[in-house]
Order: structure tokens, then C-alpha cells, then sequence
């Protein structure tokens, strides 16, 4: 059974095991790199969980973790769902839904009209789980990736 857990800025070790593995496990999937990560010690890991507003989420199976989210409030009642991943032992349980509806169900809660993300381009099993999840994809041109050229990809879910 899959168990989401909300963490606090002292979950910040749960954090980072869980960022990390992310990073490395599917670099093609965000924009940070692990190395990026790596650099500056408990205090910029608590940060990230200091961010004020944040909803910062982990799954865990059988007592290990194996998916995270975050959700971060926006401008004009949009709210941003950021993080997304599960590890491969755990795809194809249902985990990354889990993560997103709790995620959404939050932003709900906070008073958010949408709920809005970015994929890297490409890949296309993320942009179906969200398609899967509600969201549709935008015209709206995401931020400029490493390469000074390439462009995420929006997606937005509306709640009202």
C-alpha cells in the first residue's frame, strides 16, 4: 500500500534522499541536474521546504521511498505542480496519480482555479500522465532549457 506523507522543513533528509535519487535516476526529466543539488548543505535543503505556501509530498511502499511532488503557489490564483517522479520499481502502481491528485487536492483546498506544469519536450510519458490526469496541453512557451534554444511545454488543469 502506497503511503503519501506531507513533509515539514525538519523532513529535509527525506527530501533531499528523495530529490536526488530524481536527479539521477531520470536526468532527462527536469531542468536541474544533480549536480546542481549537491552543492550547499542542510540549510538549502531545508530552504526548499521553507518556501512559504509549499506542499511538498512523498510516497512510500513497504517503508522505502519511491515518488515525490510539490505543489507552489502562484500568480492570479495558479497554482504550480513541480517535482513529479517515481522510481521505476513502483511505475505502474498508480503512485504518480496519487501524488498529483494530492497535489491538485491541495491547490483545491488553498483556493488555486488551475493547476499548471512543465515538461521537458520529449517526453511523452509524462506528458500522457498528465493528459491522463486532466491536464491539457498549452500554446502558453515555457522556460528557455539549457541548450538557449529548446522550450518546456505547458500544461494547465482548471478546477472551476
Amino acid at each position: 500500500m502506497v503511503r503519501l506523507q506531507v513533509l515539514t522543513t525538519n523532513d529535509w533528509a527525506l527530501w533531499r534522499e528523495a530529490r536526488l535519487a530524481a536527479l539521477t535516476e531520470a536526468p532527462h526529466a527536469f531542468k536541474s541536474r544533480v549536480g546542481d543539488w549537491h552543492r550547499g548543505g542542510e540549510e538549502r535543503w531545508r530552504a526548499r521546504l521553507e518556501t512559504p505556501g509549499a506542499y511538498n509530498v512523498l510516497a512510500s511502499l513497504d517503508g522505502r521511498t519511491v515518488g515525490m511532488a510539490s505543489g507552489l503557489p502562484g500568480g492570479d490564483d495558479v497554482y504550480e505542480l513541480r517535482s513529479v517522479w517515481v522510481g521505476p520499481g513502483a511505475r505502474g502502481l498508480g503512485v504518480s496519480d496519487q501524488l498529483i491528485e494530492a497535489v491538485g487536492t491541495w491547490a483545491r483546498r488553498s483556493g488555486a482555479r488551475a493547476l499548471r506544469l512543465a515538461v521537458i519536450p520529449g517526453n511523452s510519458a509524462a506528458v500522457s500522465l498528465y493528459l491522463r490526469n486532466g491536464f491539457v496541453l498549452t500554446e502558453e512557451r515555457g522556460d528557455v532549457l539549457s541548450d538557449g534554444v529548446t522550450r518546456e511545454q505547458v500544461m494547465v488543469k482548471t478546477f472551476r
